[in-house]
């Protein structure tokens, strides 16, 4: 069978579409268990949450996180079937950079400059560098692991993306530590984190998304 042959059996395979949903949906959670135990057993939440929990910042750093982890799962489970569109997705992921850009904008606009820097700064941009890709590490690995049931036409694409499902994952759960509640620090240090589980996961999935 030639190649663009196989692809389009399976582009028209339904079942195998709806078995990788399945195991994805298993991987997602498997993944945030494993985050949430590393989480709860390392760091916990920020002191003052109950209080955080009644801002706009602190919310929307949510928004921002569980945006991205839900658009990146609806466009890798389209790259996991061959041959079919992206569709909506393919512009749904530019959902969360573009929340995050707006709130920048508003930022700059409601807070003195005098602010900005020590805003963009922050207290914990280190630990964010850090523990962000710690806590996407059990995620990724089990969407890795899922995704190889798939035939992606771009391992190295799907990985990325897989990247940046597991960054939200890890992304959500850190937020609720962080006392960094400025979408200036957030669209500095939070991207720059995610950008190291992508880049892992680009060359894991060169690597074992191969078919």
């Amino acid at each position: 069978m030639k190649t663009d042959d196989f692809i389009k059996a399976l582009a028209e395979d339904n079942a195998a579409g709806w078995r990788i949903g399945k195991a994805f949906a298993a991987a997602l959670a498997g993944g945030a268990v494993i985050t949430a135990v590393l989480f709860f057993s390392s760091i916990g939440m920020r002191p003052d949450v109950d209080s955080a929990m009644h801002t706009g910042r602190f919310l929307f750093k949510f928004l921002v996180t569980l945006t991205m982890a839900t658009t990146a799962t609806g466009l890798i489970l389209r790259m996991a079937q061959p041959g079919v569109p992206f569709g909506a997705w393919g512009k749904a992921i530019a959902a969360a950079p573009a929340l995050l850009a707006v709130a920048v904008i508003v930022e700059l606009v409601v807070m003195p400059s005098s602010t900005w820097e020590a805003r963009w700064i922050g207290s914990n941009a280190p630990y964010c560098m850090t523990l962000i890709p710690l806590m996407a590490v059990g995620p990724l690995a089990c969407i890795l692991y899922v995704m190889r049931q798939g035939a992606p036409e771009n391992p190295g694409l799907m990985g990325a993306i897989a990247g940046l499902v597991a960054s939200g994952i890890g992304a959500t759960f850190y937020a609720s530590h962080c006392p960094d509640d400025s979408p200036l620090f957030v669209a500095t240090w939070y991207p720059l984190a995610t950008g190291i589980v992508v880049l892992a996961g680009y060359f894991a999935g060169r690597k074992w998304l191969r078919w």
